[in-house]
């Protein structure tokens, strides 16, 4: 039997309205999916990233720990481009553009402290 493939990501967050709004912003989308609880993007690549309000998770959520949400960029200058776009946004820059193993790459945090990791990684 085949595996099931995921393709969706749901953060846990502590408002889904001001979270929705925040990832509106970064992704320049809007929600195909928005109510007081909970909303859904649908993303270029098929992917959803789906925003629900931690108070309303059933069963109860208690993971501890974080997430981080890749961001691949076509090369360095697109990645220093998106630096500054976020920057003049006001998200919270946590580790500005840096070459690392992996590639060039920064981290910026959306307002409940998840991780968005934009990054070259040439192939």
């Amino acid at each position: 039997m085949a595996q099931p493939a995921p393709n969706m990501i749901i953060l846990y967050v502590a408002s889904a309205p001001a979270s929705e709004a925040f990832y509106s912003k970064v992704l320049g989308l809007k929600a195909v999916e928005s109510s007081p609880g909970f909303a859904m993007f649908a993303l270029e690549n098929g992917m959803m990233l789906g925003l629900w309000t931690k108070a309303d998770v059933q069963p109860a959520a208690s993971a501890p720990g974080g997430v981080e949400i890749g961001f691949p960029v076509k090369d360095n200058a697109a990645l220093d481009a998106l630096h500054g776009e976020w920057k003049a946004a006001g998200l919270n820059i946590l580790q500005a553009p840096v070459q690392m193993d992996f590639g060039y790459t920064f981290t910026a945090q959306d307002p409940d402290g998840h991780r968005l990791r934009a990054f070259h990684a040439p192939m």
